[in-house]
C-alpha cells in the first residue's frame, strides 16, 4: 500500500525509514563530495513529500522567503529596511506556521460565537492537516535570519545548501532546531568514510530507537 508506505517512511522506529537512511548514507559516500548535497537535498524533500506532496509549497515558501531576506540583510541597507526585511520574514514564516496550527482552534471557538456565519469556515478547516515538522524548520530558518540580521552570521549564498538546511530529513519532523552556524558549515565539509564514526553514530541511534521505542512509547501506553 503506497499510502501506507508514505505515514511509515516519516517515522524514525519504522523498518521503511531504515531502508530509507541507509540507501541515502550509502548514496552518499558513492557520489562526489560536489553532487551530496544535492543527493541530501533530494532526499530530504521526497522524505517530507513522503507524507504529503501538496505541503511541499510550505517549506519552499519558507525557504525562499527566509534565503531572500539573509540575503538582503546582508545588504549594507539602513536600519528601518532591514527591520521591514526581518519583519517580513517574521509576517510570512510565523503567519503560515499560526494558521495550520491553530485554525481549528480559531474557528471552533468562533463558532461559539455565531455558528451561522462560522459554519462555512468550520467546513473549510475540516480537512485541513498540520504540516509534518512545520514548527520545526519555521524556527529553524527564522533563528537564521534573525542571527543574519543581528551580524552574528554571514548569510548562505547558495540557495541550495541553504534549502537543504531548512529540509535536512534526520531531524526534520522531530528536530532538534539546529543554528545555521553549527549546520551549515558541515555541508560545505567533504568527509570520508570511516568505520568508528558509524560505530559510534549507530550506537547513538540504538540507544535513542531504546528510549524511543523501549521506555518513551509504554510510558505514552500506560498513560492513556
Amino acid at each position: 500500500d503506497p499510502c501506507g508506505f508514505r505515514l511509515q517512511i516519516v517515522l524514525f522506529n519504522s523498518i521503511e525509514y531504515f531502508y530509507f537512511l541507509l540507501g541515502v548514507v550509502a548514496l552518499y559516500f558513492a557520489v562526489p563530495f560536489r553532487f551530496r548535497w544535492a543527493l541530501l537535498l533530494v532526499s530530504s524533500y521526497a522524505f517530507y513529500m513522503s507524507w504529503n506532496p501538496v505541503y511541499v509549497v510550505l517549506i519552499l515558501t519558507v525557504t525562499i522567503v527566509n534565503y531572500w531576506a539573509g540575503l538582503k540583510l546582508q545588504e549594507k541597507a539602513s536600519a528601518e529596511a532591514r527591520r521591514w526585511v526581518l519583519l517580513l520574514s517574521l509576517v510570512v514564516s510565523l503567519g503560515l506556521l499560526f494558521g495550520f496550527k491553530y485554525w481549528g482552534f480559531f474557528v471552533e471557538n468562533l463558532q461559539f460565537l455565531s455558528a451561522d456565519v462560522a459554519g462555512w469556515m468550520f467546513a473549510a478547516g475540516e480537512g485541513l492537516l498540520l504540516p509534518v515538522g512545520i514548527s520545526f524548520y519555521t524556527f529553524q530558518t527564522l533563528s537564521y535570519t534573525i542571527d543574519v540580521y543581528r551580524g552574528q552570521l554571514r548569510a548562505e549564498g547558495h540557495f541550495g545548501r541553504f534549502a537543504l538546511y531548512v529540509s535536512f530529513f534526520p531531524q526534520l519532523v522531530a528536530g532538534p532546531i539546529e543554528r545555521a552556524g553549527h549546520l551549515l558549515p558541515q555541508f560545505w565539509e567533504e568527509v570520508s568514510f570511516d568505520w568508528d564514526r558509524v560505530g559510534r553514530g549507530l550506537q547513538l541511534i540504538l540507544w535513542g530507537l531504546f528510549k524511543k521505542v523501549a521506555i518513551a512509547d509504554r510510558l505514552a501506553y500506560g498513560w492513556k
